[in-house]
């Protein structure tokens, strides 16, 4: 079989034997997977990905049960699992084979095809957990405007179309405007505004302009989000793309009731892993979903990374593995 593999020494496309994957209950056969930040950060070999090594990389597994030990799936069932420790602890999607756990995988809907699963992956499960978090809470389009952060990125730019799909008034941030404010507003987003605009340092509270967050990159871009949130509004989590740092008071949540909820997609239980999948197959346009998805094989997988954490890719990535 063939794998990415993240090694002390460096990171490569490599020959190995389906016994490097050790024991699981399901042996899959991986048709696709997909291109993360996270993963972005394994294949380039930077540090706080792969916690172990070696270990086959990719946080994504689409894929058909060949074998099982588990009476929840049986050869021949087409599964989805995101995160679940894939690329962090244990060996992931980058490979011909996977071993996993059927705890948290879950069975591809009727209405996705394989191919558009392994596009949407994490960023579109990530975001489909995202705006359900929002509805959850209360949110409704008559409340106001809803703030996409990177907006051209993978959770990005799904979650702008399913909170279009949902009736929402959407911003998009962006810190190429005018190369992609097209491409946002086909995806569904009312309004282009530069990244430039929630830069650096702000004032803990500012014109209350958002109804609601999505927010996928933290530091100075969150706070200043948070700082215009309307009150009672409800600010998302789930990215650190820009930053791991929170520079902001408590004065937006004492005085306005601003919520701010983070999205763990790794270790998001069955439930809600079903519901996000439920929402994405019934609320993506697949057309859409087609138009912005680029294709490779697993031995492009090294450059797209590198690509993507260079702010070279937009859209999603699929890794057409076993197709």
């Amino acid at each position: 079989m063939q794998a990415i593999v993240v090694r002390d020494e460096g990171v490569a496309l490599e020959t190995i034997d389906e016994a490097f994957l050790g024991d699981a209950p399901l042996t899959v056969d991986v048709a696709y997977s997909d291109m993360n930040y996270k993963d972005g950060l394994a294949v380039t070999g930077k540090p706080g990905v792969a916690r172990a090594h070696p270990l086959v990389a990719g946080i994504d597994v689409v894929g058909r049960v060949r074998e099982s030990a588990d009476e929840r799936w049986k050869p021949g069932d087409w599964l989805v699992l995101n995160g679940a420790g894939l690329s962090e602890t244990k060996h992931g999607g980058f490979a011909t084979t996977a071993r996993v756990d059927g705890d948290l995988a879950v069975a591809l809907p009727d209405e996705l095809t394989p191919e558009r699963a392994g596009a949407l992956g994490t960023a579109g499960y990530t975001a489909a957990l995202s705006v359900l978090r929002l509805v959850m809470e209360g949110a409704t389009p008559d409340q106001g405007p809803v703030l996409v952060t990177g907006a051209t990125g993978g959770v990005g730019s799904v979650a702008t179309m399913l909170l279009d799909a949902a009736g929402f008034e959407i911003t998009a941030l962006t810190g190429r405007p005018d190369e992609l404010g097209d491409y946002l507003r086909g995806l569904g987003a009312d309004t282009i505004v530069a990244r430039a605009e929630l830069e650096g340092s702000g004032r803990p509270l500012q014109k209350a302009t958002y109804a609601g967050v999505v927010d996928t990159v933290g530091g100075e871009i969150l706070a200043n989000a948070i700082a215009r949130t309307m009150p009672g509004g409800f600010v998302t989590a789930c990215g650190l793309a820009g930053s791991h740092d929170l520079p902001t008071t408590v004065m937006p949540f004492i005085l306005r009731g601003v919520t701010l909820a983070g999205i763990d997609s790794v270790w998001a239980s069955h439930e809600d892993r079903v519901d996000a999948w439920r929402m994405l197959a019934r609320g993506v346009d697949v057309d859409l979903l087609d138009s912005m998805t680029t294709r490779i094989g697993l031995d492009g997988v090294i450059a797209a990374g590198e690509e993507l954490l260079a702010g070279k890719r937009h859209g999603r990535t699929l890794v057409e593995i076993g197709a």
